[in-house]
Order: structure tokens, then C-alpha cells, then sequence
């Protein structure tokens, strides 16, 4: 017996020796701080706009609100967070102050906060109610507050940066543990600023002093990553919830054209999409996009919140991608998240839940064409199934290309395979091909660049195999892969896709054949009893379009849902200024196309502002709202301050819509207007008072809502 203990323990000594023999793949590149690696593993959040712009119905505020209007009587954080939580998310990130400049939080700053407001006979604190909501469900928390401020006196002053700076010591020090501290660079414009309703710009470089600024965040939240242009996580460079293809958590910030400091507001986004390939800094992105078409409740949007296929595709272009995914949810004027968005969320998160409950890689045995050392304990491909993110199969140091191959005893079938790499070791692997064993030989089916904290490969179609091949054949240096995963994303029915003509003629269609298709066009939701869908049909009033794919087993898509204008059928073009053929007739302004457009002249002339265009739409209507769908292609003319002018006989003419379409760079949806007064008008005329790039003003289309 005693010599048997002394052969175990002696071979217990000899692998941990062998063990401790074979070092580590040294580290490649920037790494990631402990704050960075607990932000990545997050993976999804959301970012929560609330302010008395909500009870505007705007987008951004000026800061010229009466506290008096915020008042959501059936408020309730836990409604919110518990919706976040429902769709997976695992972090909430409140705005405790937009651009508006008001507070909800009774600071001692400013008398422009929420203790001015009804809201809890003013004595409430809704940042410390979201806290306390966010601890209860188990959730982290974060805090936004905006660095431009539209309604302080202060603001483009010294002594305005010194008081923005004591609001963040006040939330850094009063609401806990934070996971993120998030800025942007929307700074200085148009605003109220205590009464005086003017234009202040400031240095975007030197007004801040961002060193100085962001370390309050460090000091007082030292577990905190800082999320900005270029922050130590960066933005994505679009609200679109996307970052490429091929995106690099690695970043070197580059300021835009003409400046020489990369800043909040002046750092060039456009590579921001993609990274730095062995950039300077680690900076992963993060992915922010609101779930409906703007970051602030509107009730016109109540039918735009995105749909489980359409969060799912940001999901795997975001967090599939390397990055982190923030969906923008905003509460109603009663304080709640409405509906819709609580059903989109619960929807979302039952289907992750289906999608990656069941890894398949788990029941294969792999294989590894080199493993390092040869030593299966620390290196070995027990670590791809383990749900440990740091633990990795690795190869020798002189070995940059290698295989794994992962067998099942049968056919399993299949679409999404994961990938990760130990991050910790730096972003190492620069592209894999991926093949399936299928009629007795290999087929490649896919391939992916950067790989990083996590990587989703997602086919275009099932395929069943019992054998799948991950070939890694190009790496700098030698491979530390941490993770495998293999998931059959739920079958889905293809949703329909509702289009209508010039001519008003509607016609659905969808990717792939279904068996039917129904549809409404009363507002109700479609059933088997609706109508079904055959031929085109005419539909030329203003009003809703629902559609639904159906199975042969009678299960149902998702609600496909498609508002539209009154039709443009008979519209014709009465006047223009300026206007540059060549940059396309303004025709394209009303043919129900959102991939041509009409533009004025883009010159280096000094062509002054405003620019108009005039349409007649052949018949007497009472509006109730107009419409601007800005340009797909580029941001030139976009129109960033806007008058829309009727008239019923073409000579005299009225204002009824004047402002600003607030973000519409970063997100250049379609901006609907509502009237404050519905007004009988057969001609109408949108102008361009200035535009976000360029002296020109450019149009996707233009449209009309009449009178239900």
C-alpha cells in the first residue's frame, strides 16, 4: 500500500513538473484591464432615455421645459428593469442627464432638476430609484451624464465645466458600484441656456479637459470603463447597432479632418466600425441602438419596435462581432416601457435562451492537430467546452496554424458556431475557415476574421454533419482559443416584407416560400381569417399595413408591420431652389423610393440658406403630419433645421412645423412631424433652414398623414 501512494504521488509530481515546464504563450499586443474584461463579459445592456423631453415629444430638448410637464404618475423602475433583465440584458445604463440639462437626481448644481417637478411632490430621485431597481433584479448599473448642457447659463463657461464635474462626483459617489460611465460628443449648439436662446460652441480639445474630467471616474469608480469616441470602450461609429465584419478590439483614435486631437465629437468614427488591427490601445466597441427609431418614447413609433429577427442580427453584428450590444428602451409619459417593448424584449430573450441552451460542442470529441507541450492539463481541448472564458487550448510558439476537428457519434444539425480567444492574451487569430464533413469529404462552409472575446459564425442555412473542422491559418503568433460552441438557432418563418408603389399598389413578399400569407390593413393583427395575400393591391390612404407568414402547420411569423403616407400617386413637383440634376430630379422626392434622391446645388459657391421645394399634391387634404426621410448614402444635405409651410392655393402660406431634427447624423431615420393643429393644405413646402454637411439640402422622400 505504501508503495503504491509513493507511485501515485511521484506521478502526481512528474505532470505537475511537466505542467509547470511548459510556459504560457507570451501575451500579443494591447490587453485588456480587469474593468475592460468584467465589461466584455456583459455583453448586452441597455441605455434608459427618460427627461421632459418624452412630455415634448422631441428627440433632444433645448432645456427650455418646465419641470412642471415631468410627470409620469405610474412611474415604476422595476417595470423597466425587469423588461431589460426579461430580454437577457445585464446592465442597465440611466441617463440621469441628456442634453436638456435636467437632472433626475435633486443635485445641488443646478435648480434645473427633478425636485422642480411634480414627480414624487418634488422629493424624488429617479436615479436612485433605477439603482435600486437595477440591485434588485441582480442586474450592474451605470450612469449617463450628458457633457452638453442646452439649458445651464453657464454652459461654454469655466465655471459650467466645474459644476458638470461636481454632478459626476455627485452620481460617482451616490449610487454604488457602476459598471460604466458613459459620455458622448454631442457638445455645444443651439440651446436655451438660461433664457438667452443662442448658439454657444466650444473647443471640443481643450474645453473639457477630458484627462482631468474622466479621472473623477477613476477616482470614484475605479471598476468603471469610461465608454466614448475613444474612451477605453469605444463607440461603434453608428447607431445602426452594427461594428464590421471584420472588427478589431484593438484601437488607435484618429481626430477628424482638420483636427489634430481625437476627441469626444472629433474622432474619426468611420474606423472606429472596424478598429485598429495591433492598434495602440485596447478600445473594444460597443454597439449602441435604440429599439425603436428614436432614443425618446414617441407614441407614433408604438408600431416600429424592433423585431426578435431584426435584434438578433445586432445581437450577432455586435456581440457576435466582439463587441458589446446597448439597445436604447425609453418610458412613456406614464413611466412605463409600453407594450410592445416589453413584449419585444421577452421575446428576444426567450429566443437566446432557445438558441444557446443546448451547445453541441459539448457532447463531441475533439481533436487537436498540435497542442502545446503536449500537455493536455493547461493546454489541452477540454478548456473549448468548460464555460471558462480563460481557459484555452494553445499551440507551441512556432506553430501560427492548426486545426480542431469536433466528432459526433451522429448527425447533428446546426447553423451558428461560437468562437473565442483568451482575450487576456491579446487578439491574436486573423482569420479560420470552417468546414463540414458532408458525402464522405470535407466542404468548406464558412469563414471569419478577427476573433477575439467572441466570435458568431452564422450560416445562411442549416446543415447536418457529424464531423466539423476549425482550421485557424492565419495568426501573427501562436493560438490561444478559449471557447467552441455549436447552436441550432430556432426555425423561424420568413417575415413578410410590405412595400408599396408610386402608383399606390402594395405588394408583400417574403425571402423564402411560405405557405400563406395574411394581411390587414385596419390596424388589427392578422389571423387566419384575414385576408390572403395573392396579387398586388391598392392602398393610397395613410395607414398601417400587418402582415404574417404561415406554416403549412398553420404557426405564424412575426408580425411584419409597415406604416404609410397618404400616396404620392398624383403629386407633382410646383417649385425648387437651386436644384443640381446631376445629383438627381426632384422627382425623387415623392416616388416612394428611399434609394434615390433629390438634391440642391453642393457648390463651393456661398449658396445661402433656406432651400425649398414645393409640391403639389393635386387635391385638398386636412394633414395631420409631415415627413423628412433623409439620404441612405452619405450624410451630404441632410437637413438638420427644417420649416414645413402649406397652403391651399399656392400664393399664401402658412408655418406649421419649425425646429430641428435632433441626432440626425448618428441616426438618420425617417422624422415624423405631428402637427400641433391638423390643417387643410394642397400644397405643401419643406425648407432647409441648414443642413449637417455641405451648403445643399438633400431628400430620400417626402410625405403626408391625413386626419384618421
Amino acid at each position: 500500500m505504501k508503495k503504491q501512494l509513493i507511485t501515485i504521488l511521484g506521478c502526481l509530481t512528474f505532470f505537475s513538473v511537466t505542467a509547470q515546464k511548459v510556459s504560457a504563450p507570451a501575451p500579443y499586443g494591447a490587453l485588456p484591464t480587469e474593468a475592460q474584461l468584467r465589461w466584455q463579459e456583459t455583453e448586452q445592456y441597455v441605455l434608459v432615455h427618460f427627461t421632459p423631453t418624452t412630455f415634448q415629444n422631441k428627440e433632444w430638448g433645448y432645456g427650455d421645459a418646465d419641470p412642471k410637464i415631468f410627470n409620469p404618475k405610474k412611474f415604476d423602475a422595476n417595470q423597466i428593469v425587469n423588461a431589460a433583465k426579461a430580454g437577457g440584458f445585464k446592465g442597465v445604463i440611466f441617463v440621469a442627464k441628456h442634453h436638456d440639462g435636467f437632472c433626475l437626481w435633486p443635485t445641488k448644481t443646478t435648480a434645473y432638476n427633478i425636485s422642480a417637478s411634480p414627480f414624487r411632490d418634488g422629493k424624488g430621485d429617479m436615479v436612485k430609484e433605477f439603482e435600486v431597481a437595477v440591485r434588485k433584479a441582480g442586474l450592474k448599473f451605470g450612469l449617463y451624464c450628458s457633457p452638453w448642457d442646452r439649458n445651464n447659463e453657464d454652459y461654454g463657461k469655466p465655471e459650467y465645466v466645474e459644476k458638470y464635474r461636481n454632478q459626476l462626483r455627485e452620481l460617482y459617489t451616490n449610487y454604488g458600484k457602476l459598471f460604466i460611465t458613459w459620455f458622448d460628443g454631442a457638445n455645444g449648439g443651439d440651446g436655451y441656456y438660461g433664457g438667452k436662446r443662442e448658439n454657444r460652441n466650444i473647443d471640443r480639445a481643450t474645453y473639457y479637459d477630458w484627462d482631468k474630467t474622466w479621472a473623477i471616474s477613476k477616482e470614484l469608480q475605479p471598476e468603471a470603463v469610461i465608454f466614448s469616441d475613444n474612451g477605453e470602450v469605444r463607440w461603434v461609429g453608428n447607431e445602426r447597432g452594427f461594428a464590421d465584419e471584420t472588427s478589431w478590439a484593438t484601437f488607435t483614435p484618429e481626430p477628424i479632418a482638420g483636427k489634430t486631437v481625437a476627441v469626444p465629437g472629433e474622432t474619426n468614427y468611420e474606423k472606429a466600425q472596424g478598429g485598429t488591427r495591433n492598434g495602440k490601445y485596447w478600445k473594444p466597441a460597443e454597439c449602441d441602438v435604440p429599439l425603436r427609431d428614436g432614443w425618446f418614447y414617441h407614441a407614433d413609433q408604438d408600431d416600429k419596435v424592433k423585431s426578435v429577427s431584426e435584434l438578433f442580427e445586432i445581437y450577432c453584428k455586435s456581440v457576435g462581432r466582439g463587441a458589446c450590444m446597448d439597445i436604447g428602451i425609453a418610458p412613456n409619459t406614464d413611466g412605463l416601457l409600453h407594450n410592445n417593448d416589453v413584449k419585444a424584449l421577452k421575446d428576444f430573450g426567450d429566443f437566446l435562451k432557445q438558441t444557446f441552451s443546448n451547445n453541441l460542442a459539448e457532447s463531441a470529441v475533439i481533436t487537436a492537430s498540435e497542442i502545446r507541450g503536449e500537455n493536455q492539463i493547461f493546454y489541452g481541448t477540454k478548456n473549448l467546452t468548460d464555460n471558462d472564458r480563460y481557459s484555452y487550448w494553445a499551440t507551441s510558439d512556432e506553430v501560427k496554424k492548426a486545426s480542431v476537428i469536433l466528432e459526433w457519434d451522429k448527425e447533428h444539425t446546426f447553423n451558428i458556431i461560437r468562437l473565442r480567444e483568451n482575450i487576456k492574451l491579446g487578439q491574436r487569430i486573423e482569420k479560420v475557415e470552417i468546414d463540414a464533413f458532408m458525402n464522405g469529404k470535407w466542404k468548406k462552409i464558412s469563414e471569419a476574421t478577427s476573433i477575439g472575446a467572441n466570435r458568431l459564425v452564422r450560416l445562411p442555412n442549416y446543415i447536418s454533419t457529424s464531423k466539423l473542422r476549425i482550421r485557424i491559418v492565419e495568426s501573427p503568433v501562436s493560438i490561444a482559443l478559449s471557447d467552441i460552441g455549436v447552436f441550432k438557432e430556432p426555425e423561424q418563418l420568413a417575415v413578410p416584407k410590405i412595400k408599396r408603389s408610386k402608383d399606390g399598389m402594395v405588394s408583400i413578399v417574403t425571402e423564402s416560400a411560405v405557405n400563406q400569407i395574411h394581411y390587414t390593413t385596419d390596424g388589427t393583427e392578422p389571423t387566419l381569417k384575414s385576408p390572403v395575400y395573392q396579387a398586388p393591391f391598392t392602398f393610397l390612404n395613410s395607414g398601417e399595413i400587418k402582415a404574417k407568414s404561415f406554416g403549412a402547420d398553420m404557426k405564424s411569423s412575426e408580425t411584419a408591420i409597415q406604416s404609410f403616407n397618404v400616396s404620392k400617386k398624383d403629386w407633382k413637383i410646383a417649385a425648387v431652389t437651386f436644384e443640381n440634376p446631376e445629383k438627381g430630379i426632384s422627382l425623387n422626392a415623392i416616388d416612394e423610393n428611399a434609394e434615390t434622391v433629390w438634391s440642391t446645388i453642393d457648390s463651393s459657391l456661398a449658396i445661402a440658406f433656406p432651400q425649398s421645394i414645393t409640391i403639389d399634391m393635386n387635391q385638398e387634404m386636412t394633414i395631420a403630419s409631415v415627413s423628412y426621410l433623409p439620404r441612405k448614402n452619405g450624410t451630404g444635405g441632410i437637413v438638420k433645421n427644417y420649416e414645413w409651410q402649406v397652403s391651399t392655393d399656392n400664393q399664401n402660406w402658412i408655418t406649421v412645423a419649425e425646429g430641428e431634427f435632433a441626432n440626425i447624423k448618428s441616426n438618420p431615420v425617417e422624422q415624423n412631424i405631428t402637427l400641433k393643429t391638423a390643417t387643410k393644405a394642397r400644397y405643401i413646402k419643406f425648407i432647409g433652414k441648414s443642413s449637417i454637411e455641405g451648403n445643399y439640402v438633400s431628400v430620400a422622400e417626402l410625405g403626408v398623414k391625413t386626419v384618421k
